[in-house]
């Protein structure tokens, strides 16, 4: 890190100013119907133009700003190239009818709404920590959606449910949330030590689950009969068993061969993209598969919204403006600010409160063992904090547009306080893992 502190000069300011002003369209996204992506972008571009421009005008020493933007733009791709090879395959197993099998299994089976309240709720914890918290929440909600579209006291629960569920099966997986790719990716923990805080995340959304239960209506939910079912197609079984296997090539990756979790994801992309061409020469024309019909379906606007944010945070790191969070550190203590990231995730969102934790770099502890605990705690608290309102996450606010007019910020916070226990819980469990026992 450089020597310079911008964050009280003019390009400070402004920078700051435009990082506000971008975050304020960011939330308000539905309000003036413009994409997250386009203000993420401009915000995190434009920041670094200006101080590229300060560098110009005052004679600066530009080797300093070039060596932060290219280990800034290495830092996002690995990101970058992960998550588009994901979301490459979950499009596939959408295209090759693995969900839409899911669903129809679910809604055939006559189960009463209570029941499918806690099935969808535990393929939500158990699915995210593979497929992302956002694509879990949307596959699940759009499930609740074709249950029955009208009952808004099996919904609301539900989706909610499935928003908590998401989340906290995602903050136990570095592929579960893009907070815990970014925290394993920079590696402040390797793969397996994710894995304990599965008590923390399992139990704290048990008993928020628990208590939205008690509101799910009795009976059972009206099921067309003459429906026709669903099955998985052609590949469609073998797309998932290379999708288990790019994960685990990910794992070799970064845990082995010392090389970016991305590349191992890109060698899968590379072996899926093979499997389609043997399948299509085993195929009549009329059935043939293309991988970049699959690419042409992700969704970008997410892809660069991470971009934009993670450059953006980059840029205020740059400036200085991160010491002031530091200092947060050193005067409160890892614990009770780590515990306050969560609720601060619930309202900002989790992507850039991770972001500016990692860029600030705080004082964790004073031992190793202290160090990894405090890690995990916000990794935890990023991640499960985020549910705490509606539009706290990026799996919130899926749901949200999924269920419009009937999961809203009105009716999340009527149950907000089971949230609020689960997640109380959930750092209590830590605390008792981690300090006490020291297992993890």
């Amino acid at each position: 890190m450089h020597d310079l502190n911008l964050a009280t000069t003019w390009v400070g300011l402004v920078s700051l100013a435009f990082f506000i002003i971008g975050y304020y369209f960011i939330a308000t996204e539905d309000k003036y119907r413009i994409n997250k992506a386009k203000p993420a972008l401009l915000a995190g571009t434009g920041i670094f133009m200006l101080i590229g421009l300060y560098f110009a005008i005052y004679g600066l020493d530009s080797k300093i700003l070039e060596k932060e933007v290219e280990h800034l733009i290495v830092e996002i791709s690995g990101i970058f190239f992960f998550l588009f090879v994901a979301m490459t395959y979950i499009e596939a197993m959408i295209d090759r009818g693995v969900f839409t099998t899911l669903r129809y299994n679910l809604v055939s089976k006559g189960y009463s709404y209570k029941k499918l309240f806690w099935v969808t709720g535990f393929l939500a914890f158990f699915i995210s920590p593979v497929a992302d918290n956002l694509t879990t929440a949307l596959i699940l909600s759009t499930v609740l959606i074709t249950i029955d579209r009208d009952s808004k006291e099996f919904l609301v629960p539900s989706a909610i449910n499935i928003v908590v569920a998401a989340n906290a099966g995602g903050a136990w997986s570095p592929f579960g949330d893009i907070t815990t790719l970014m925290v394993w990716v920079d590696g402040r923990a390797s793969f397996t030590e994710f894995l304990f805080l599965f008590p923390s995340a399992f139990l704290g959304w048990g008993l928020t689950a628990f208590l939205l239960s008690r509101f799910i209506p009795k009976g059972t939910p009206p099921f067309n009969v003459n429906e026709e079912p669903a099955t998985i197609e052609k590949g469609g079984k073998v797309i998932i068993g290379l999708f288990a296997l790019t994960i685990i090539l990910a794992i070799i990756s970064h845990q082995v061969l010392d090389l970016p979790a991305m590349w191992g994801m890109m060698f899968g992309l590379a072996i899926l993209k093979l499997y389609v061409y043997g399948l299509n020469e085993s195929s009549s024309s009329s059935t043939r598969v293309n991988v970049f019909a699959w690419i042409a379906k992700v969704e970008n606007d997410t892809l660069l919204f991470f971009f934009g944010i993670l450059a953006a945070v980059g840029g205020l790191h740059f400036l200085g403006f991160l010491e002031y969070f530091t200092a947060l550190y050193n005067q409160f203590g890892a614990t009770a600010v780590n515990i306050g990231v969560g609720f601060l995730s619930a309202v900002v969102d989790n992507v850039p409160v991770m972001s500016a934790v990692l860029k600030a770099d705080p004082n964790m502890g004073s031992n190793p063992i202290s160090i990894q605990e405090q890690w995990m705690l916000v990794t935890m608290t990023a991640g499960v904090g985020g549910s705490l309102i509606s539009f706290g996450s990026a799996a919130g606010v899926g749901v949200m547009g999924k269920l419009h007019g009937i999961y809203t910020f009105t009716s999340h916070m009527k149950y907000a306080w089971t949230v609020l226990l689960g997640y109380i819980l959930s750092v209590l469990i830590w605390y008792v893992q981690f300090n006490l026992l020291h297992i993890g």
